[in-house]
């Protein structure tokens, strides 16, 4: 009798246990539904918006969509190896001059003589993004035997050099005036303001609708590929490296290997930004990639939440679109001026915007603006309770383990031998 009715409750605690699986994963797959729906969603109104907003937005968003490559390159090295750099701005320098070098026409501008090698601008936008990882990698055994603040201050180096090189190398980027980068065009269509002349549903496609659709493949592109990084056997090798280099060489994780090749990737990544940048802009000049340009970078990671590709990209929307923001509408804004007016200009009002938002997220939210999304949309809680439910542990029957085993409070004294 006893025997029937315990195989009676194991079955039931079976059938109990493939309801409560069951039910975890319905959750779970109508949760991933909800998600794709809401990406396809966020897809559709980004590929509908030229329809309807001004151009003043599309310009905004194409320099947005720049930064977000930027500073998800810059997070795979900070936020997921723990690599300190401050030589972004040099990267993304070096991208922009290669862009406007192949691909710009020779020709006078002032008292300069400029070159040009006059390649289609698919070419200069690939030996861009080449030639910014070939630095990053020129310089990887540097930064494979430094970290934290000595980093640093090596990366910083490159800054300077770039800055003397942009300003010396007349020929090449302009010097101090800078010089015009050319239109980008794709297979004879070119993302400007004709050549063809285009219309959707009645609406003039020109210089910014077309530049928008190009920025938005270029980060959608750079996000998916620092996804499928992270989740990848590189990517977790990564990581175990920014805890600890040490535990990372036992478990047999090349050291030096993965700090050159993360810093190949995010030198390729700013040099593709870069060129979004010279694009955006639609010239460049050597006071556009100083040290100042390093540091919006880093707010964006630290802003974002280090470690977060969803992070990097909420930080760059926040730290590049807030100035162009805030100098539009500055006549309507409290305390921020336009030129010529009272109060702070709009670039100094994002300044010190970014400075408290940097101080309220190290003290209230390290984990930066993906940590308060994750917290609005339950995901930090769905990943401490897997399947929905609190899981807890049976209680423990062996009496003679609980009455054996000391209790924290229990611990012997310093020097005792029992």
């Amino acid at each position: 009798m006893s025997e029937s009715t315990a195989v009676a409750a194991k079955g039931a605690t079976r059938r109990n246990g493939a309801k409560g699986s069951n039910g975890a994963g319905g959750g779970r797959s109508a949760r991933s539904l909800i998600k794709l729906l809401l990406v396809a969603a966020l897809l559709v109104v980004l590929l509908a918006l030229p329809l309807y907003v001004p151009e003043f937005w599309l310009r905004t968003g194409f320099a947005v969509f720049g930064a977000i490559v930027g500073a998800i390159g810059l997070n795979l090295l900070v936020g997921t190896t723990g690599q300190l750099s401050l030589a972004h701005a040099f990267f993304l320098a070096v991208g922009a001059v290669s862009y406007v070098f192949v691909s710009g026409e020779p020709g006078g501008l002032g008292v300069a003589d400029l070159d040009g090698l006059s390649f289609p601008p698919i070419v200069g936008m690939i030996v861009g993004v080449l030639l910014a990882g070939l630095a990053g990698l020129i310089f990887s055994p540097i930064a494979a035997r430094l970290r934290g603040i000595y980093l640093g201050v090596a990366s910083l180096a490159l800054v300077f050099i770039g800055i003397h090189v942009l300003n010396a190398w007349t020929s090449v980027t302009g010097g101090f005036n800078g010089r015009t980068a050319p239109e980008f065009s794709l297979f004879g269509f070119t993302f400007g303001n004709r050549d063809p002349e285009l219309y959707v549903i009645g609406v003039p496609f020109r210089e910014a609708e077309r530049l928008w659709y190009l920025g938005l493949v270029l980060a959608l592109a750079a996000y998916l590929f620092a996804r499928n990084i992270l989740r990848s056997r590189p990517g977790r090798a990564l990581q175990t490296l920014r805890d600890s280099e040490v535990a990372a060489a036992v478990m047999g994780v090349n050291v030096q290997g993965y700090k050159a090749r993360i810093f190949l990737v995010s030198s390729m990544y700013a040099g593709l930004s870069g060129v979004m940048y010279a694009l955006s802009i639609g010239s460049i000049a050597p006071e556009s990639f100083g040290l100042e340009l390093s540091i919006l970078y880093l707010a964006m990671i630290v802003l974002g939440g280090l470690g977060s590709v969803n992070g990097a990209v909420l930080g760059a929307i926040f730290v590049s679109a807030l100035p162009l923001v805030f100098q539009r509408y500055a006549d309507i804004i409290p305390f921020v001026g336009g030129q010529g007016g009272g109060g702070l200009a709009a670039g100094e009002a994002a300044r010190f915007l970014f400075g408290a938002a940097i101080i309220l997220v190290i003290l209230f939210e390290p984990a930066g603006l993906a940590g308060i999304a994750n917290r609005i949309t339950g995901r930090g809680r769905a990943r401490a309770r897997p399947g929905g439910g609190a899981s807890t542990p049976p209680p423990s029957t062996d009496t003679s383990t609980t009455s054996t085993s000391p209790s924290p409070s229990d611990r012997p004294a310093q020097g005792s031998t029992t």
